[in-house]
């Protein structure tokens, strides 16, 4: 997605945080693992909830993953007039973490759950890039 997406309040980068917000500015999804247990974690969080270690590293996710659950919003709200109606989706990574997220380049009907999805990154008004996730092609439902 190419276009730039209109949003009210844009996520800060913390510490923790900054190098997810790194890749999604160059379009790379990265997930942040535990090097002691090798649990993959989302979100990031300076303490693996698993193993209590604070060693951890990013690794570049595939970007896949299926639609967990998700609901569709008709309620506009100052801002986002021109999103409604727009999918809030939870999906879940191969990687097996899950993450909130919008649907995009899809009907709001053609939704189903287990629907398998693909990331994708759109500019934002501040220029932040977004994780986003549309239909994937290719792939069979899971």
């Amino acid at each position: 997605m190419n276009g730039e997406i209109a949003r009210p309040v844009m996520p800060v980068a913390t510490p923790d945080t900054r190098p997810f917000w790194d890749g999604c500015a160059e379009s790379k999804l990265l997930l942040q693992r535990c090097t002691a247990c090798g649990r993959v974690r989302h979100p990031p969080s300076p303490i693996c909830a698993h193993c209590l270690s604070d060693a951890h590293g990013w690794f570049p996710a595939s970007g896949r993953g299926s639609v967990y659950t998700f609901v569709v919003v008709h309620e506009e709200r100052r801002g986002w007039e021109k999103l409604v109606p727009y999918v809030l989706a939870v999906v879940e990574l191969d990687e097996g973490v899950r993450m909130v997220t919008n649907l995009v380049n899809v009907a709001p009907n053609a939704v189903a759950i287990g629907m398998p999805v693909e990331v994708t990154f759109a500019a934002s008004n501040d220029a932040t890039r977004l994780p986003l996730f549309q239909p994937a092609t290719l792939r069979a439902p899971r």
